[in-house]
């Protein structure tokens, strides 16, 4: 089946489903709106590009996708982070070598994970968490991990080793557990 497009409904039809989709990437609703902004300009200007294989709105969400890449490469510095730098919630002499200590360590939360991803409160709690995030964390966590790309690609995409994407991924995650465990688990 081939598709057509029809820029005049796009805001009608697409704007708040792309805005949701930008504003649980880039948790700032000023950026978000500016993305889809340039989406639908991008989607114009680049009409004769579109071969009719998906939907529009399929093909509206690939330019955005796009354009957060674009955000967070632009935003992301080279700055690296060294595999040797201590992490506090980890024992680092005898036995405790890399295990965490016992007020360290993560709660079980005894929950299924995905009930409370669907959970809208919960998904607030952890977009509020993620804002609290270095920007470079932030960026690569959500690539990855809420955009399912692949490691290679976010390396390339935000210029930096494989060996600091998993560091940066680490990192993220102990981060968003201690705040989801605080601002969910009171």
């Amino acid at each position: 089946m081939k598709h057509y497009l029809n820029p005049n409904k796009w805001v009608d039809s697409y704007a708040d489903y792309l805005y949701r989709y930008a504003l649980s990437r880039v948790n700032s609703d000023e950026l978000a709106e500016d993305l889809v902004q340039e989406t639908f300009l991008s989607g114009i200007k680049g009409s004769s590009n579109f071969q009719g294989n998906s939907n529009e709105r399929t093909w509206l969400t690939a330019i955005l996708k796009r354009k957060i890449i674009d955000y967070y490469r632009k935003k992301s510095s080279v700055k690296e982070f060294s595999l040797d730098q201590t992490d506090e919630r980890f024992g680092k002499q005898g036995m405790m070598n890399d295990h965490w200590l016992d007020n360290k360590a993560p709660k079980d939360w005894q929950l299924n994970a995905q009930d409370q991803i669907e959970n809208d409160e919960f998904k607030a709690i952890l977009q509020a968490c993620i804002r609290h995030l270095p920007e470079k964390w932030a960026s690569c966590f959500i690539l990855r991990v809420m955009d399912e790309m692949k490691g290679e690609e976010v390396c390339k995409e935000l210029n930096i080793t494989s060996s600091n994407m998993w560091v940066m991924l680490h990192r993220a995650r102990l981060q968003l557990r201690d705040c989801v465990e605080k601002s969910w688990f009171k």
